[in-house]
């Protein structure tokens, strides 16, 4: 940690939370190495309360390279310097930081009240009076230097409670001097701040653990976190009741339990129904899809297309649809909202195209103008590039399209500032959660035309909520579910093993080898060596090892995907003296790795489930530089330090839940007993329906028969379905 003391000289950035990025005159450094910038002026950034060219800051941090300003000090926390000599005391009261004080007065304070003069002032104003001066200037000086310690004494009451520099920073940012009020009066509400467990940390160590405050904010969290655990949107009391117990270890009895629920209702934190339980946010949530839904119904676009019409409306598209697509690409175009289901293979893109194409024929729109009333969306970044790629036209992520801002997690796209596209289609629903889909919603007007794509038996969505089937179920909205597959090859089968898994239709069929498909029996033991094996022989057969992805249930045990990413990537990319690497955490990446991104960056372009390769590793030249990690994302080239690789993940195997929305040329998944409760049956079939050339099974034969016959996942808890039903 290097200390850096000088003045602010000019602001390049200053944001909303306190962080800035400033040009800094150095007046002092603790580091020898650094002493050339001793009198110089270099870049810093970091978090400043009400940052001033007056002040003496003492900065504590490090110096690095960032990509956009370059070489600069990084600060994690600052400390304004008291002044601790006469000539320096004598500048700070004449600043113009304290008002009425001029240079003849601040001698005459500092002469009479000597270096203790500004806690003499903030404690006694009234002895400013021993000095001759008018009422109304102590008072200014006063005031002003009330103003001016505010925030010092604010930061110090934070700190002293326990949070750390940063975080002090962010609540004072935020909350100003209110926030010692904030702090009394509405402790857990800085949760939009600070995580729920390090905020009940620190109240517990300073505050009683059993006080209402702090049990009513845990009822609230364990809503909340069950909505996340579950999937439900709402749960019973006795549910809350139970986790709230094991989680946070606080005595309550049932009588105590009812009261703090009925308060909790009272301040709308919750909505009870019988006796289940709603947090606020997500029944919100439930009534603005059920009331934008009816709108759409009402006053959305409604065309007439007959059966006939298609054919002149796609007299340009050379392929000829059977019986369900042509109802689907009718019902899309007649109707204001549609929804179109359907497996792998049946060619629902194929649909999405037409669909476009038609509305663009039917009302005359230009390809100039459809990219202004037309849009096409995903969940995800690569379901968004699939789809894009499938139907030949521009497609967004939804995140991207409601100008999803990563700061404060909130859409510029709402219900205050709405799009005004007139056909909106959006693909993989079945990945939509309850408030991706409301807030989807929030940022369209009623008079559009939506069309809602996905497969309803493919995994729910992580977050809380059934969104595709929830719809379906309420028979309100067109529906057309598509079942007639279309063979990619005379033999393919992987569509249909696809349909027989979900209609649990097997027999010893599925172990039999097929064209695009085979089955290999393999001991738990040998599943790593089997899949080096079927890479080696793919290799030969000469198969990018880019087209080939292993799809895994989870991360953890001797066959999880830590595990097997380690070894495929000494088998694909392995030590080589012409590759540079870099190691975090107890991870390695190289150049020419393959890598998964984990957390959406719309700044950069780069999503959740993106997969890309490392083009570069550029190691620093200095103590000044910070080793740099070039990664190509389908042409898309971010740049990422040490610090940014808790980002991604290897990708030579990753999840089936990751894999959603995303096609694979050549899949190989293994299973086994060891993933224990990860197997069953909507995990397997959207694993095994996302491969599109070749598919190869390994492992136990019962286990994968296991799997398929654990239906286990059933319906999630949501009300979504019943508002749909009664008030549609």
């Amino acid at each position: 940690m290097i200390k850096v003391t000088g003045k602010i000289r000019n602001n390049i950035y200053v944001g909303d939370n306190g962080y800035i990025v400033t040009l800094f005159r150095v007046k002092n450094i603790s580091s020898d190495e650094y002493k050339e910038f001793l009198n110089k002026t270099i870049t810093v950034c970091g978090s400043i309360i009400n940052p001033n060219n007056e002040d003496l800051y003492t900065l504590n941090g490090d110096f690095t390279e960032h990509p956009r300003y370059g070489f600069q000090f990084k600060f994690d926390s600052y400390e304004k310097s008291v002044p601790s000599d006469k000539d320096t005391l004598i500048e700070f009261l004449s600043s113009s930081l304290i008002k009425g004080c001029g240079e003849k007065t601040a001698k005459q304070i500092v002469d009479h009240f000597g270096l203790d003069a500004i806690n003499i002032i903030k404690n006694n104003p009234e002895r400013l009076s021993e000095i001759k001066m008018t009422e109304s200037k102590i008072n200014k000086i006063y005031l002003s230097i009330c103003s001016y310690t505010n925030a010092d004494d604010s930061l110090e009451y934070l700190k002293n409670l326990g949070f750390k520099p940063n975080e002090a920073s962010l609540l004072f940012s935020k909350y100003g001097d209110g926030i010692k009020n904030v702090i009394n009066d509405s402790y857990y509400s800085l949760n939009d701040l600070i995580s729920f467990n390090r905020l009940d940390e620190i109240y517990i160590k300073n505050f009683d653990k059993n006080s209402d405050v702090r049990i009513n904010a845990c009822i609230l969290e364990s809503i909340k976190s069950l909505d996340i655990l579950t999937g439900d949107t709402f749960h019973s009391l006795k549910e809350v009741y139970s986790y709230f117990n094991k989680r946070f270890n606080v005595s309550l009895n049932d009588e105590s339990y009812s009261k703090h629920i009925k308060y909790l209702e009272k301040n709308s934190d919750i909505v009870l129904e019988n006796d289940n339980v709603y947090f606020i946010e997500t029944y919100e949530d439930e009534l603005l899809i059920t009331n934008v839904i009816g709108s759409i119904l009402k006053y959305g676009r409604k065309d007439k297309l007959s059966s006939s019409s298609i054919t002149s409306l796609l007299k340009y598209e050379n392929i000829t649809y059977n019986k369900e697509q042509k109802e689907a690409i009718i019902t899309a175009i007649n109707n204001p909202i549609t929804i179109i289901s359907g497996g792998p293979g049946v060619g629902k893109t194929t649909i999405v195209k037409a669909i476009v194409n038609a509305y663009m024929e039917k009302n005359h729109i230009t390809s100039m103008d459809a990219l202004h009333k037309i849009t096409l969306l995903a969940p995800t970044g690569r379901a968004a590039k699939k789809l894009a790629s499938s139907t030949l036209l521009p497609a967004s992520t939804i995140h991207r399209f409601l100008k999803w801002n990563k700061e404060t997690d909130s859409f510029q796209i709402n219900e205050y500032n709405k799009a005004y596209h007139e056909l909106i289609i959006v693909d993989e629903v079945s990945m939509l959660d309850n408030h991706l889909f409301a807030s989807l919603l929030r940022g369209l007007t009623s008079n559009i035309k939506l069309v809602l794509v996905g497969d309803v038996f493919q995994l729910p969505s992580v977050g809380p909520g059934q969104v595709l089937r929830d719809l379906i179920s309420s028979d309100k909205i067109p529906y057309i579910m598509l079942n007639q597959i279309y063979r990619q090859s005379e033999n393919s089968y992987i569509p249909y093993l696809a349909r027989d898994i979900k209609e649990l239709n097997i027999s010893e069929d599925i172990f039999k080898r097929k064209d695009d498909y085979s089955f290999i029996d393999v001991k738990i033991d040998n599943i790593k060596k089997t899949i080096m094996k079927i890479c080696e022989l793919s290799k030969e057969k000469g198969i990018s090892e880019n087209d080939i992805q292993i799809l895994a249930p989870m991360y953890k045990g001797e066959n999880g995907i830590d595990n097997l990413n380690h070894v495929m990537q000494e088998f694909f990319n392995p030590k080589d003296s012409s590759k540079n690497e870099i190691t975090y955490g107890f991870v390695t990446y190289r150049e020419k790795d393959k890598v998964l991104q984990q957390i959406n960056n719309p700044d950069c372009n780069v999503f959740n489930g993106d997969i890309g390769y490392i083009t570069e590793i550029k190691y620093k030249s200095n103590n000044r530089e910070k080793d740099k990690i070039t990664i190509n994302f389908d042409g898309n080239y971010v740049e990422y330090t040490k610090e940014d690789l808790s980002m991604i993940k290897h990708a030579y195997a990753i999840t089936i839940h990751k894999s959603q929305g995303s096609e694979f040329p050549h899949v190989i998944m293994p299973i086994c007993h060891s993933y224990n409760k990860m197997l069953y049956n909507k995990l397997i079939y959207t694993g095994v329906s996302r491969a599109k050339k070749s598919l190869v099974v390994l492992g136990e034969k019962e286990a994968f028969l296991n799997a398929i016959n654990n239906n286990y996942s059933t319906n999630r808890k949501t009300g979504l379905l019943d508002k749909l039903m009664n008030n549609l």
